[in-house]
Formats: C-alpha cells, structure tokens, sequence
C-alpha cells in the first residue's frame, strides 16, 4: 500500500511540473503564442497609383521583432494623376480579387469634372480587370480626401467619402455598374462632421460607419473644429444595398479633440470587435453595440486601419510614423487583441519599398487587406 501511494505522489508531483511548463502564463506572451505563427501577403494602399504587396509573417513569441515584412512588392492600379488611393478591400467570395476606389479627381481628364476611379485588379497577375469612373457628387462641397473606407456585400462594392457632404456608394461586383448612393443627412449628419468611414461585418448584415463630430461648419466646403467626440452608426446592410437607412444601433466614444479622427475600420474575422482608427489611437468596439471595449494609445504614429489575423487573436495596424526631421513613412505594427497590447516596434513597408526602388523621400500609406497562408 505504501509503494501504490509513494508511486501516486510521485505521479502527481510529475503532472504538476507538466502543467508548470505547459499552461500557458496570461503575462507571458511567448508562452501564448509558442507555436503558433502566421504567415499572409498585406495589401497596403500608397497614394501613388499603387499598392504595396508585403509577404509578411507574424510570430507573437518574438518579442523584439514579431511581425517580420519578407518580402516587397507591388500592385500597380494607375498612374500617380489618376489613381491615388486609399482602399484595399479583398473580395470575401474570391479572394484573387481587389476592389479599390480613388480619393482625388482625376487630372487627366480635369478636376472641373471631378471624376474618379472605381476598380477591381486580378491579384494573380497585378492586373486591373476593370477601371470606370464616376462623376463626384454635387452635394459634395469639401472635397479633400474622396474614397476611403468601404465595405462589402456578396455582390455589391461599397466605397464611402470623406467629402462634405459626404456619401455612400455601391456598386454591382461583376459590371461595376453604380446603383445606389446614400447620404446621411435624414439622420441629422450635415455640416456637423468631418470623414466619414464604413465597412460590413462578416456576416455581412450591418455596416459600421464613423463620424467624426464637428462644430457647426462656417461654410460647406470649410470644416468645424473637432470636439473630440465620434458617433458609431451601425446601419443594415442589405437596407444599404438597397439604398435606404435603417440604424440598427448608435454610440458615442470620446478623444482627443485636436489628434482623434477616425479613417478605415475592420471587423476581427469573428465579427465581435470591430478594430476602428482613430488618428491618434484605435478604438476597439463591440461588434454589436459599438460600445468602447479599449482604446490603443500611445501609438508611434498615426493610424489609419488595422486587420485582424484570422483566429481574430492579434491585429496588424497600419501607422503613419516619422521617419526622421522631415520624412514620413507607412508602417505595420503588431496588436495583442486579447492582451490589449502592442507588440515590437513598426516596420516599415513605404519607405523600404521606395528604398528598394531607388526613389528619395517621403512615403505613407492608408488601409490594407490581405490574404492568409
């Protein structure tokens, strides 16, 4: 009897030097992602008729240099006149597929006609299948950046503007026909905000749109001051898609009046946190609610989107950052979701493909997609 309970003990005491090394420590994160590492190609929108094409790979364990960028390429859509762009949105059915969208007028064909590009490139081979234009709102007075944020259905395309006013638009996937513009003003929204964003859930049922809320605007095309607050609007999607407003819900999330404004969002794969930019930080929301779950701040630079890995753990931020007295330069950086913590320093993707290319000078970016290994 006493050999069967020295064997037990000793069991135990085996077990318990076991669990010691196994069980993973909520304070160590080489520990929560030993083993685990991701690998994908990010999409990154520069502002000269291009995006960066960055192999990356993700090891959360690697404490000093967790996102690794291996390599750099590039998707060209257009000429640096005609194809400045902000908007990287992967198709959710075919993911060979980037729709994009362009935030200045097109010079070529003249500013007084103000028209921009709407597209859709092959990522297999770079190409661009289809480019068209359309023609910017007459409604729209201030007309900084244009397309930006967007969004997604099945079938339908939807880029959103930054103008004032400012407007969503959807478009048929396969023609790239237009078949719905919507304004907000029947929910109060003119002259009172500044940007305006969206992006779907994955289940593609609701549309989060940020607004930035503003003083009263002096004049159409001149903007209020900030305050330092920002509305959450989360619409129906297949309402959008159809053309009308139906708001499922709405909520209200405080910053910096001067440093906070929010620019592209994205849901994590799972649908419960929407990663939405906020300039000076990133709010994380409830998927549901948009109620505030965390803000990320400091950041090394100004963000302007983020991407969540596909087991919606960790999150690649995009930031504009310093690069030295003068220069500006686009960068990735790693989220701990679950641990509400940046990870390494940024890395860049604008400067070092520019580098790679010869080219002198400054260099940012804006969203990204991507597509996982």
């Amino acid at each position: 009897m006493r050999k069967i309970l020295a064997i037990a003990a000793c069991l135990l005491l085996v077990f318990a030097v076991y669990l010691s090394y196994t069980t993973v420590d909520s304070e160590a994160p080489e520990a929560v992602a030993k083993g685990t590492t991701y690998s994908g190609t990010l999409y990154v929108a520069g502002h000269g008729g291009h995006f960066a094409k960055a192999e990356v790979v993700i090891d959360p364990s690697n404490k000093k240099n967790p996102l690794k960028v291996e390599n750099l390429g590039l998707i060209r859509i257009g000429n640096t006149n005609t194809h400045k762009t902000h908007d990287a949105r992967i198709d959710a059915v075919d993911n060979s597929k980037m729709y994009w969208s362009t935030y200045k007028p097109d010079k070529e064909i003249g500013v007084a006609k103000r028209m921009l590009h709407i597209g859709v490139s092959d990522l297999n081979t770079g190409k661009v299948i289809k480019d068209v234009t359309i023609k910017l709102d007459d409604r729209a007075k201030f007309i900084a950046p244009i397309y930006c944020g967007s969004g997604q259905t099945k079938k339908s395309f939807i880029p959103v503007t930054m103008t004032g006013e400012a407007y969503i638009d959807v478009f048929d996937k396969g023609t790239l026909k237009h078949t719905q513009r919507v304004f907000l003003d029947s929910l109060g929204y003119k002259e009172n905000y500044l940007f305006m964003h969206g992006v779907n859930n994955p289940a593609m049922t609701a549309f989060a749109v940020p607004l930035n809320v503003t003083e009263k605007w002096p004049a159409p095309n001149k903007p209020g001051k900030t305050v330092g607050k920002v509305d959450m609007v989360l619409l129906d999607l297949p309402a959008l898609e159809k053309g009308k407003v139906k708001v499922i819900t709405k909520n209200t999330v405080t910053g910096d009046p001067a440093k906070t404004k929010t620019f592209r969002g994205t849901f994590t794969p799972d649908g419960k946190l929407l990663l939405q930019s906020g300039g000076d930080r990133m709010y994380v929301l409830d998927g549901k609610t948009m109620k505030l779950v965390n803000e990320v701040l400091p950041l090394a630079g100004e963000n302007h989107d983020a991407m969540a890995t596909p087991d919606s753990k960790y999150a690649v931020l995009t930031l504009r950052t310093a690069a030295g007295p003068k220069l500006k330069d686009g960068a990735l950086q790693l989220y701990d979701i679950n641990k509400k913590k940046l990870l390494g320093e940024p890395v860049s993707v604008c400067i070092a493909c520019h580098e790679n290319m010869g080219i002198e000078g400054s260099a940012v970016l804006c969203g990204l997609d991507g597509t996982w290994n």
